[in-house]
């Protein structure tokens, strides 16, 4: 990935995305307010690094935690659990089948982005765009659920800054 610009937020353009996320994911991500916001555009991604690590992205004009960010923020919104059996294909990119599905947030609806996490210990694997609502996720026992964007161990993953 290529990098075309890297700039540091204004006070008001940090605060109105910290706003976002905390109407899309509750109080717990308001900590990070407190950090160093810059705005990184490469070939690829447009990304939002705080404190030197790149914890959010912009999809189709909106912003979501990376796999990163969702580590380390902790998020409990937006999620789909996936099983054991999930794990291994889903680290390496596959689209998630609704038969691998374990559990889904009921709030998810079709097109919105999601957060999916392994079952044993509750850590995100990937984020991907629900292709059915969360309700029906995990009560479907066939077809894609889940179209992948980004991954554990991807270009966005590795990239260091």
């Amino acid at each position: 990935m290529k990098i075309r610009s890297r700039v540091q937020l204004r006070k008001n353009a940090k605060n109105k995305l910290v706003k976002e996320l905390v109407s899309l994911f509750g109080e717990g991500i308001s900590g990070l307010a407190d950090s160093n916001f810059e705005k990184l555009i490469t070939d690829e991604y447009t990304l939002i690094l705080v404190g030197g690590k790149p914890m959010i992205f912009e999809v189709e004009g909106k912003l979501f935690p990376t796999v990163r960010g969702a580590l380390e923020l902790e998020l409990k919104q937006r999620l789909v659990v996936v099983d054991k059996g999930a794990v291994r294909f889903v680290s390496k990119g596959a689209d998630i089948m609704s038969p691998g599905i374990v559990d889904a947030d009921p709030e998810i609806k079709e097109g919105e982005l999601v957060i999916i996490v392994e079952e044993t210990h509750g850590k995100a694997l990937a984020i991907g765009r629900a292709l059915m609502d969360g309700s029906t996720m995990a009560e479907s026992d066939s077809g894609k659920a889940i179209k992948s964007i980004t991954y554990v161990g991807d270009k966005l993953w590795n990239l260091e800054v």
